[in-house]
């Protein structure tokens, strides 16, 4: 993600912030800029019984905060122009929890934020996201808790363009029990996002398309029972051998959840990596024959051998950080030469919705990225 400052102080500020600290202005998200700015009330012609406009300092246009500020789960800007209360993020939302307990508010907020963070890489991506107003194929969220003890538990999923989040996500707790319930070596709000956007772009993307045998050639069939393949999987566990083949444990279990763990993955390398870039990060080991990395990277223009090359460099050093202070490695996975291949793929097929912005990188096909992981010989460990 890109770093954000105040456009009148100069303060640097966070993607959620709506105040700056510094300065005392509101802030919002402009996502057509892809810029948080600070704002100044406009009452010219405010009224009274309208939400207050606003005039942003990134651009001088007017602009109103979109409806969810008011349970502060959102900071976006809608042109004040438009009838849409919601800005383009929330207006996907289907169904929300029961807003009169506190515990659902703050929980919901927590998923917000995630999902927001998500729809900074969709939008900067170019991806479809259309709302199912607007198409049959668009994208809705629900936002469900369990119901206890007598309702049937929420299961997080997705279902023909309708992604369900269960609020115990959100807590820490909860979700910590659930990951070592599951076996799993990572789980966030941000990580079940990504990973569920993934079936709907399977669905939008691939399916009853020509990549379908490309898919499949990579990934295996789909059309395997899913249902009896989850149950294998959770009766049995993974093959000893899944790490030769797929990005983490749970895809093994599926084709579909293959491709939904990959492009989980490559949503969370695009974004980390221009962080690092936007940070002015540089890895330089001081060990014979270790790679370095300086992170000049763009989320739709960067190869896959420059994306791995960067991504291996920075998760060892972060992973090494972390091991440092006795925590948990950030970025618990290795990247295997298959599961490279698969992100190759995933690239491949969002540029063919959008062209990268530029194209002066080279050497994107599998035949260059398995010799930048011969030579590099460097991967993330447990």
């Amino acid at each position: 993600m890109k770093l954000f400052q105040c456009q009148n102080c100069g303060s640097p500020l966070y993607f959620e912030n709506t105040r700056c600290e510094s300065c005392g202005l509101a802030l919002g998200y402009l996502p057509a800029r892809e810029t948080v700015s600070a704002l100044k009330p406009d009452n010219s012609t405010q009224r009274t019984d309208q939400p207050q406009v606003w005039i942003a300092l990134a651009d001088g246009a007017k602009y109103r905060y979109c409806a969810n500020i008011a349970y502060g789960v959102c900071n976006w800007l809608v042109p004040s122009a438009r009838t849409e209360p919601f800005c383009v993020a929330c207006r996907h939302n289907q169904m929300v929890p029961d807003l009169s307990l506190s515990v659902n508010v703050d929980r919901w907020r927590a998923l917000e934020n995630a999902k927001h963070r998500l729809f900074y890489t969709l939008l900067q991506l170019r991806l479809p996201v259309e709302t199912k107003a607007e198409s049959p194929n668009g994208l809705a969220f629900q936002f469900l808790a369990d119901v206890v003890p007598a309702g049937a538990p929420v299961f997080t999923g997705h279902a023909d363009g309708v992604i369900t989040i269960n609020l115990a996500e959100a807590d820490d707790a909860e979700r910590e029990r659930r990951r070592h319930q599951m076996g799993e070596l990572y789980r966030t709000p941000l990580g079940h996002f990504r990973h569920e956007i993934g079936h709907y772009y399977w669905d939008r993307l691939i399916a009853n398309t020509p990549q379908l045998a490309e898919f499949r050639r990579l990934f295996g069939d789909e059309r395997q029972d899913y249902d009896n393949a989850l149950r294998n999987y959770y009766a049995t566990g993974a093959p000893p051998d899944w790490s030769d083949r797929f990005i983490s444990a749970y895809a093994s279990a599926h084709p579909w959840e293959d491709f939904a763990e990959t492009w989980a993955h490559y949503f969370h390398m695009i974004d980390t990596l221009e962080t690092a870039h936007v940070a002015g990060l540089a890895v330089s080991p001081k060990l014979p024959q270790s790679p370095g990395a300086v992170f000049d990277f763009h989320p739709r223009d960067s190869d896959m051998k420059h994306l791995i090359e960067a991504w291996l460099a920075l998760t060892f050093a972060v992973n090494s950080i972390n091991r440092s202070m006795g925590q948990h490695d950030l970025y618990p996975f290795v990247l295997g030469t298959l599961a490279v291949e698969k992100l190759t793929f995933v690239q491949e097929l969002i540029r063919a919705v959008a062209p990268p912005a530029s194209s002066n990188q080279g050497g994107r096909g599998a035949g260059a990225v398995r010799r930048t992981l011969r030579r590099l010989r460097l991967v993330t460990t447990q």
